[in-house]
């Protein structure tokens, strides 16, 4: 039974033999091909789902998912290389001469208690690399892509009289440290394994219905900077404050100077933000301490607004202590995590509407939207800013039930969003949804078989 947040991936038969239906019907047997082979796989495919669901594991250590895919991928007769940049797998389907296609699916789970009530929820606690126990949930949608991976490399393996050329298939992991692509691409990727003419991926939506595809031209999420702040003082006795050089003070008027940094330095036409998500010290009422700590992250699209907004966050810091009265051995240590930094992502625009098209045929009008670019970061990005410039489109895919949605905008209560412990997708149309989208942008990319 077709499911009613599905839309109707085939198309009715042929009764006419015009030439506008003999140019067709090769494009409707493959319409039709993948919608049979979906509804057979897909009771195999959701169990598959549900096992990396859970069975999440944290980045750097996705040993066992990795294994799992690896397994899965060497059913489709491709080369598959293990253990690469990692935990990263590599996939290889070669059929002919043609372009090359790279379709990457990320494959890390996120240090979450898992609140979503489902028979297959995550129990999962494993002690992360700093030695702290922690949960682990799926909750950024990365069990849905890898399915997505697996079942997309089966369908153009059940598929290769249909085009010509290579996929190259990539399990990353560490997307969520920021950490897996760069890793991959310094190993080699583009020289060990066929250098793509484009590369693909999918992610999750949490404000998208299912069943529903969201593109984005250009920009289409953020550079990411992670920054530490150490703002140092001299403590004391709280009732001496006079004695002292506060530290708290100091870190909250540094806070405040932030915000100037968007709202008066950066053009009003440059997205940009700077949060300060964590700030801690002290240790108790009457104390005043020796430092605060502070963590940022710093969200842009153009890199000049990135270095800028970071020399501001340097000048502040160090105009604020100058203020205070700090000596030159007391100023703010800044620190950027450069190892967790990802660059924006931008959509080759050619490329984006291009697969839009693509999308609108085999999905339908109602089932494809243009979306707003959003701040949130990707590290998939980094397959882009390599010498060989080579062209990305990164697009969504709805995983919201309907209902649920509509709920949730005549109501004002505002459902779980990505990264939250009741982040939980609707498993059929949003796995079989984003399988023929992929299929769809790959097979469009390809060369095309006779």
């Amino acid at each position: 039974m077709k499911s009613p947040l599905l839309p109707d991936l085939r198309l009715p038969a042929v009764l006419g033999l015009g030439a506008a239906m003999l140019t067709a019907a090769p494009d409707a047997a493959v319409k039709d091909a993948v919608a049979q082979k979906l509804a057979t796989d897909y009771p195999a495919l959701e169990a598959l789902y549900r096992d990396f669901h859970a069975h999440p594991e944290l980045s750097l250590m996705e040993e066992k998912t990795a294994a799992r895919i690896a397994v899965e991928l060497r059913t489709t007769g491709a080369e598959v290389t293990e253990r690469f940049g990692g935990y990263g797998v590599v996939a290889v389907l070669k059929n002919g001469a043609g372009p090359t296609v790279l379709v990457r699916g990320d494959i890390d789970g996120l240090p979450v208690q898992e609140d979503t009530g489902l028979p297959y929820a995550s129990t999962v606690r494993v002690t992360n690399l700093a030695g702290q126990e922690v949960p682990v949930m799926h909750a950024c949608g990365h069990d849905v892509h890898v399915t997505v991976l697996v079942e997309t490399a089966r369908m153009l393996a059940a598929l290769k009289d249909r085009w010509s050329g290579t996929v190259v298939l990539v399990a990353q992991p560490a997307e969520e440290r920021g950490m897996g692509a760069r890793a991959m691409l310094t190993a080699g990727l583009y020289r060990r394994f066929p250098r793509p003419d484009f590369a693909l991926a999918l992610h999750t939506s949490a404000t998208l219905p299912a069943g529903t595809v969201g593109t984005i031209e250009g920009f289409a999420l953020a550079n990411v900077d992670w920054v530490e702040i150490t703002v140092r003082g001299v403590g004391g006795h709280g009732a001496y404050p006079h004695t002292t050089k506060d530290p708290i003070v100091l870190a909250a008027r540094i806070v405040l100077a932030f915000q100037t940094i968007v709202s008066r330095e950066t053009r009003p036409l440059d997205p940009a933000v700077v949060t300060v998500g964590s700030i801690h010290g002290g240790t108790k009422a009457n104390i005043i301490p020796n430092e605060v700590k502070l963590q940022l992250t710093l969200r842009s699209y153009a890199d000049e607004v990135r270095a800028h907004m970071l020399s501001a966050i340097r000048r502040i810091c160090r105009g604020e202590a100058i203020a205070a009265g700090l000596p030159e051995e007391l100023m703010p240590v800044v620190t950027v995590v450069e190892e967790e930094a990802t660059p924006a992502t931008y959509n080759t625009p050619g490329l984006t509407r291009r697969l839009h098209t693509a999308f609108i045929d085999w999905l339908g009008a109602d089932h494809v939207k243009s979306i707003d670019p959003e701040m949130g970061g990707e590290d998939f990005s980094h397959f882009g800013r390599t010498v060989e410039k080579v062209p990305l489109c990164a697009f969504r895919i709805g995983t919201v039930d309907p209902a649920k949605l509509a709920e949730s905008e005549r109501t004002g209560v505002v459902l779980p969003s990505l990264h939250s412990s009741r982040y939980a997708p609707v498993p059929e149309p949003s796995i079989k949804t984003g399988v023929t989208a992929m299929t769809a942008a790959v097979l469009e990319l390809l060369g095309r078989k006779p």
